[in-house]
């Protein structure tokens, strides 16, 4: 019987696939189509994804699909011909990945989940197939040049703090459930205008206009393929590129650069610097933007209370991580701008 989950720990993992040899490509894809039993369908992929040593996050619901991965190159055809041999992925558009060094994932995680994207939505009446027009990367260039076009970026707030369109504004948000009706509310005096909506691939902004729609907007739009599509097609066909800075990604990379512009900074000195980086100190793994010369000198940590775990034993350390709840550990500036929580509010007694 075809083993059907990882047995194997994560740090051997990791150093396994950062000595591998041949190169990875890093492709993300999504559909919203109805499985009828996503266990079964789940167990299916997996063993033919092992069998072609792919990595990668996937999650599979009744809804439908949504994927990053990691294929390595030899293994492509073989990896496409199973895609083709799908009804349901017949002509589905693969986002390569625009700034890619093939070290995006080490395990193969596919979860079955109640949504394919965490909406938070209940009304039974929402019809998330009703979405807004695609577009292309040459009609968003052109489309969002109008002056009455409000362009609304539809990830979580530290990925629009590295990079975004131009003009875009931001629904500040840790969550896309939060930002549902936060959108809707935020843009009610702009329902007869013009509304673009982007996000990383596409998953999040096409069910977000299909969201706008159904609470009354009129003319909603949404970026075909998201960030990495448009960026792509953008550079194939020599157009001017919108999208400045960064495009945060979920993966091990937690960035691709797409253009020069350096338009955040670093959450502990102010410099200008858009690397994403997680606490070295397991107990925190607060993931915050540092530049070179803080992480050299607080050791990669975003506290001093971190970097004094970070010298303990590792004895001590582990003994700190037990009973922690970090929750989402993130840098969050709609919540008063701090790195948040920070170790040093919790209990002192044990550093000593």
């Amino acid at each position: 019987m075809a083993v059907l989950h990882n047995r194997v720990s994560h740090k051997e993992l990791r150093e396994k696939m950062l000595n591998e040899t041949f190169k990875r490509i890093t492709i993300s894809f999504y559909k919203y189509f109805t499985i009828e039993q996503p266990q079964a369908y789940r167990d299916a992929m997996y063993e033919v994804f092992q069998t072609l040593q792919i990595f990668g996050r996937i999650y599979i619901a009744r809804e439908g699909i949504n994927a990053q991965i990691s294929v390595p190159e030899q293994h492509m055809p073989s990896f496409l011909a199973y895609m083709d041999a799908q009804p349901e992925f017949k002509n589905l558009r693969k986002n390569i990945a625009v700034d890619d060094d093939g070290k995006s994932f080490f395990v193969l995680k596919i979860k079955v989940r109640d949504k394919i994207v965490a909406d938070g939505l209940s009304d039974e009446t929402f019809d998330a197939s009703k979405t807004g027009k695609y577009l292309n990367a040459a009609d968003f260039n052109q489309l969002s040049s109008q002056q009455d076009v409000v362009i609304v970026d539809m990830r979580n707030h530290y990925e629009y703090e590295v990079g975004h369109f131009e003009n875009a504004i931001e629904i500040p948000s840790d969550t896309f459930r939060e930002q549902l009706p936060m959108a809707v509310d935020m843009l009610q005096d702009k329902k007869d205008q013009p509304i673009i909506m982007y996000c990383t691939g596409g998953i999040r902004c096409e069910k977000a206009s299909a969201y706008m729609l159904h609470n009354g907007f009129k003319n909603v739009y949404h970026v075909e393929g998201g960030i990495i599509h448009y960026t792509q097609t953008a550079r194939e066909q020599a157009l001017p590129l919108k999208f400045k800075g960064k495009n945060f990604v979920f993966d091990e990379r937690l960035g691709e650069r797409i253009t020069d512009d350096i338009i955040a900074v670093c959450h502990q000195c102010g410099q200008s610097a858009d690397t994403h980086t997680n606490c070295k100190n397991e107990a925190c793994h607060l993931l915050f933007i540092q530049c070179d010369a803080c992480a050299e000198a607080m050791q990669g940590c975003c506290s001093v209370t971190c970097k004094e775990v970070l010298a303990l034993p590792i004895e001590q350390q582990t003994a700190i991580r037990k009973g922690i709840d970090k929750g989402q550990m993130i840098f969050n500036k709609s919540r008063q701008g701090r790195l948040r929580p920070r170790l040093d509010e919790l209990n002192q007694t044990t550093l000593h």
